[in-house]
């Protein structure tokens, strides 16, 4: 639902983990992927200023936070 509102309103695609590290820097509770790995293939990339201010107004439309 994250995904899809912040489509709608600010026109751009956030990934998943670009959510789970938002919500694990405002310190929100995050569940651990069944898939994970252990190490990663590439190193993560980090989300733009811009897709954390329409990720963080996701969460609070939601009342997440």
């Amino acid at each position: 639902m994250i995904k899809e509102y912040v489509e709608e309103k600010y026109g751009i695609k956030v990934h998943s983990a670009y959510i789970a590290e938002v919500k694990r820097d405002l310190g929100l509770q995050i569940y651990e992927a069944p898939n994970a790995v252990e190490e990663l293939k590439q190193p993560r990339k980090h989300p733009t200023a811009e897709k954390v201010t329409a990720i963080k107004d996701a969460l609070k439309y939601f009342k997440i936070i």
